[in-house]
């Protein structure tokens, strides 16, 4: 048989995806399994929004629409990003996508041609790199260091900006890290962007996860980053729509929206109709879920920070915003867990952990920072408060 496509050796597994199924598979045959990996809120979606789906279906509202979304869907996105982002979108600039990640891989094949570069900075979610190698792209990542607190600094910007470079993507607040940034961070990055002519793909996933007092601010509301933001948003972390597969982007300007939807339009064509209309109903709906949802996280990452903080040999930084605690462990490699296994690395670490004490947490490696391991707090407050003293046991248990 003749070889498959090349492009297939550029896309790696999803790391935090495989861990996942093995505790998946590992709890199905009998082991008692504690995930705090996965990055998926326990809450329900909210009543009105199945409620407007189940709507849908019972009105028959089952076919085909066009492949950027429907109109509707598009014109409460609008009303959404001018009302809760001050930004001013026309409806052909919004595509409906069947998740956020559908968005991101569609935005990085709209700009990014053979050899270009995309800035990223790490420690990123890992699609970023995978889908920019996919185009064919090449992604020049930015080192978010131990020392300046895991925060993105303008200058390195402007170091990495060559002619070669076409993007940057900016993911607020962090995946894996949780760090968000103020405004006046966010006009030093935007400075070095438009001097540089560069796009920018900002994910905005988590923007109504935030934990401190600072409002969230999209990039795109500085001044000249609209016409070169390309904005990927979704449904599935704030409204716990995660198997409902639907987000959106919003284009800097139609003709991109139009050749989006062209390509998609051969692809995927659109996302489900049902959770087209699931989705308006949130935008529209009331926002005391997503409210409660936030204060219950926040509790949950208050109480692991302080178990964290009695663990000696650790290092973390309590996030600004999303649900994860990105955790320094790197101190203990090169020492053997209580069952004999020597640890070198975040992926031994996090397979002894699993192996030793049933817990699941996600190798830094896996987001471009091996000296750390990613724990979720999207699992409920029971859970973590068996899981964390399970990961404390066992740090107290190397040598």
């Amino acid at each position: 048989m003749k070889p498959f496509a090349k492009r297939m050796d550029e896309i790696q597994s999803s790391m935090t995806v495989e861990i996942d199924s093995l505790a998946k598979r590992l709890s199905t045959e009998g082991r008692s399994i504690w995930n705090l990996g996965v990055g998926e809120p326990n809450f329900d979606t909210p009543i009105h929004v199945k409620e407007a789906a189940i709507r849908s279906i019972n009105k028959g509202l089952t076919r085909y629409t066009t492949p950027s979304g429907m109109r509707s869907f598009k014109e409460a996105v609008c009303e959404k990003l001018k009302r809760e982002n001050k930004l001013i979108y026309d409806p052909e600039q919004i595509i409906a996508t069947s998740g956020a990640k559908h968005a991101v891989s569609n935005a990085i094949a709209a700009i990014v041609d053979t050899d270009d570069e995309v800035l990223i900075p790490t420690p990123c979610w890992n699609t970023y790199p995978a889908l920019v190698k996919y185009c064919n792209g090449n992604p020049v990542f930015l080192e978010c260091t131990k020392e300046n607190k895991l925060r993105l600094k303008a200058e390195q910007i402007s170091k990495a900006a060559t002619s070669k470079t076409k993007a940057i993507i900016l993911n607020i607040p962090c995946n894996p890290t949780g760090v968000a940034y103020s405004k006046e961070e966010l006009e030093s990055f935007a400075k070095v962007i438009v001097e540089n002519d560069l796009y920018c793909i900002s994910d905005e996933i988590y923007e109504h996860l935030i934990y401190t007092n600072e409002p969230y601010i999209s990039i795109a509301t500085l001044p000249g980053m609209q016409e070169r933001t390309i904005i990927v948003n979704g449904f599935s972390k704030a409204f716990c729509m995660t198997g409902w597969r639907i987000g959106y982007l919003a284009a800097p300007n139609k003709e991109l929206a139009k050749g989006i939807a062209k390509v998609q339009g051969q692809t995927t064509h659109h996302p489900s109709n049902i959770s087209q209309y699931g989705a308006i109903a949130a935008v529209n709906g009331p926002f005391d879920s997503v409210i409660a949802m936030r204060q219950e996280f926040s509790e949950r990452m208050h109480r692991m920070s302080e178990i964290f903080r009695s663990i000696p040999g650790i290092d973390f930084l309590e996030p600004d915003g999303a649900f994860y605690l990105f955790v320094d462990v790197g101190s203990y490699y090169g020492k053997k867990t209580e069952a004999g296994t020597l640890v070198s690395n975040s992926i031994e670490f996090c397979k002894a952990l699993l192996d030793e004490q049933g817990l699941v947490i996600v190798p830094g490696i896996s987001f471009g920072n091996d000296s750390y391991v990613r724990f979720s707090f999207t699992a409920s407050l029971p859970t973590i408060s068996v899981a964390v003293p399970k990961f404390k046991e066992f740090i107290e248990g190397m040598k």
